[in-house]
């Protein structure tokens, strides 16, 4: 079960700039190489939902910490990775508005919750199964754990399956 969230926290989609960028070369030097997708499924960072049979996407290297210190003058070192995506293989709407809840939360899923400082550096994380109240379990994770940690700017969420960066949530 699925309900709204109400908490200041907003999943973060890859920005449009940053896609613009992997549609042409990803964040591993890569040239970009979109497919047709024939099953659907996957989990696309553009828009946060799933893809639908039939979809062109394409599976990119990106380095969501990376970017965000751009932003911000970080210096993540050695914390600094990049991992697989799967985007729209085109411009695309960006996330639905009227979504509700966090992107990719499948009750029982495991999903890994890091938490990284103004500096870029981890500074915690943890081990979560998400629970039947999918809303209720993220909640917690950035409100009563994640951020009553002062020196937490940010929070990834990632699959524990193929370590796949989900989304990015941000000090509200």
């Amino acid at each position: 079960m699925t309900t709204t969230t109400t908490t200041p926290y907003i999943a973060r989609p890859i920005e449009p700039s940053a896609l613009k960028q992997l549609r042409e070369t990803d964040d591993a030097g890569r040239a970009c190489v979109p497919y047709g997708d024939e099953e659907g499924g996957a989990p696309l960072r553009c828009c946060l939902r799933l893809s639908e049979p039939g979809e062109r996407i394409a599976l990119v290297s990106y380095a969501p910490l990376r970017r965000w210190a751009a932003e911000t003058w970080a210096r993540p070192g050695a914390y600094d990775e990049q991992g697989p995506v799967f985007i729209h293989a085109e411009e695309c709407g960006g996330p639905d508005p009227a979504a509700a809840g966090y992107p990719f939360a499948r009750a029982g899923a495991l999903r890994a919750v890091r938490r990284y400082s103004a500096e870029g550096r981890i500074v915690g994380g943890r081990l979560m199964e998400i629970p039947d109240d999918t809303a209720a379990g993220f909640d917690a994770a950035f409100d009563d754990e994640a951020f009553t940690d002062p020196e937490v700017a940010l929070v990834h969420v990632r699959a524990v399956e193929y370590g796949c960066f989900h989304f990015e949530v941000r000090r509200p």
